[in-house]
């Protein structure tokens, strides 16, 4: 009888997270798909992942954590998408700009970027601007959402660069 239960549960759990898979898809597809975004895709970000999969594997966590605490899903996944929307190799950017702050600064590039192509509302403009706290001593998420972003980013970064080549 238990084992029935627990393989109940598992099949319930899983139709529920193929549901939730689904609909990430449908809330973040506009901005997946928008060519300025799809530029992502030329520059290099931890190990061999490209900016564009950072950030799809960013707003696809937000939006299970979001979705599960019964959060703005549909916001921390598009504020995902855009968090780090600055579109350039910051691997080089120090040697040809001069700027040797890209952990700070590159939040407000992102956002800078991100409102220019897309209405964004409150909670994602907290996700593309704070995003990098603590590093950005003053950025502090205001929203929830803001705050699974900064873990979210963390995380995803730190598995990303351990998967180097």
């Amino acid at each position: 009888m238990l084992r029935e239960f627990r393989l109940s549960a598992a099949r319930r759990l899983k139709r529920k997270r193929q549901a939730w898979k689904n609909e990430f898809y449908q809330e973040v597809k506009d901005i997946a798909r928008h060519p300025v975004v799809l530029r992502m895709k030329l520059y290099p970000h931890h190990g061999s992942t490209n900016c564009y999969q950072h950030c799809m594997n960013v707003a696809y966590y937000n939006y299970q954590w979001c979705r599960f605490l019964k959060l703005d899903a549909k916001s921390a996944a598009r504020g995902g998408m855009l968090h780090d929307l600055f579109l350039y190799d910051w691997h080089t950017h120090a040697a040809k700009t001069g700027d040797r702050f890209h952990g700070i600064t590159h939040p407000e590039k992102a956002y800078q970027n991100a409102r220019k192509f897309f209405d964004l509302n409150p909670v994602e403009i907290d996700i593309i601007r704070n995003h990098m706290w603590p590093v950005t001593l003053f950025g502090v998420p205001r929203t929830k959402e803001g705050w699974i972003t900064t873990l979210t980013d963390k995380y995803c970064g730190a598995c990303e660069t351990s998967r180097r080549k």
